[in-house]
């Protein structure tokens, strides 16, 4: 995905499939950003975060250091990234090389049930944007 056109039909199909699979299933907040923290499209509620901007520009930070860690260790990169917190957790997955889709849910939700519909959707959002 090293060049791509991102235009509106895209970003609606992309939070359409995002709505349908995680919204709905109670996730707070979706956003898909690219590696410099560029928010690229956002779903969900904003009452548990206040600075999306500086979120998504700490979490494609968060990606690149962990990056160094894994290279450190022999890895090439790593893939998938989670935060849990008391109330709210934080579930970071790569589409690509460039794209990063962060998702906030709250502690109710189970993270097998969060990984399970993010790893449905990776492949077909990838494709939408590669189109």
């Amino acid at each position: 995905m090293s060049s791509f056109i991102l235009t509106r039909e895209k970003v609606d199909t992309v939070r359409s499939l995002i709505d349908k699979n995680l919204i709905r299933a109670g996730v707070s907040k979706v956003m898909v950003i690219d590696d410099a923290g560029n928010i690229l499209t956002e779903c969900g509620e904003d009452s548990h975060i206040v600075d999306t901007t500086s979120l998504a520009a700490l979490a494609a930070a968060n990606f690149g250091a962990t990056s160094q860690i894994a290279k450190l260790i022999g890895e090439d990169d790593f893939s998938l990234l989670f935060h849990q917190g008391e109330k709210l957790s934080v579930h970071f997955i790569r589409i690509g090389k460039e794209l990063i889709m962060m998702s906030v849910f709250k502690d109710d939700l189970s993270l097998g049930l969060i990984r399970c519909r993010i790893t449905e959707l990776i492949d077909p959002i990838k494709n939408i944007l590669e189109e």
